[in-house]
């Protein structure tokens, strides 16, 4: 071994070593969440930590239109769906919105009816670009880990 170094040395340096990484990593300075803020150069910009839709009832036709989403980017899938009782039905139409948007027109597959609920539904893509049921996945509250959907009502 080396002069003058012992097992205890080491062992007292690499414990002193834990202690300094600890406290550097748990200073209390660090964002609650990765999508909370983001700093350069002194400009912070604020993302939401949830995702959000907003949609008022609107004329029956053959597209609806969202009022806002908040969500961070990349960004999501809004579709338009139908729906029977409590349940989720078809899926009348999809656009994609890369980041917080507002005033979404969402073209329809098929034209929504009178007096009849709908709802908005987010969802992650699945990296091909493609809005696809069964393959891109429901987007979930950050805090609640509930689905983002909201229910609108359609009229004459």
């Amino acid at each position: 071994m080396m002069k003058g170094f012992s097992m205890t040395s080491f062992v007292s340096g690499f414990m002193l070593g834990i202690l300094f990484a600890t406290a550097w990593l748990f200073r209390g300075d660090l964002p609650q969440s990765p999508f909370s803020t983001l700093s350069s150069a002194g400009n912070e910009k604020t993302f939401p930590e949830s995702g959000a839709i907003a949609v008022a009832n609107q004329i029956a036709g053959n597209e609806v239109t969202v009022e806002s989403v908040t969500v961070p980017p990349p960004g999501v899938w809004v579709a338009v769906r139908e729906v029977n009782g409590s349940d989720l039905g078809n899926v009348l139409g999809a656009v994609r919105a890369s980041g917080p948007r507002s005033s979404i027109s969402i073209p329809l597959l098929r034209a929504t009816e009178p007096n009849l609920s709908y709802a908005v539904q987010l969802y992650r893509d699945d990296g091909d670009g493609v809005f696809d049921l069964a393959t891109d996945s429901a987007y979930v509250d950050f805090n609640t880990g509930a689905p983002v959907i909201e229910r609108f009502t359609t009229t004459n």
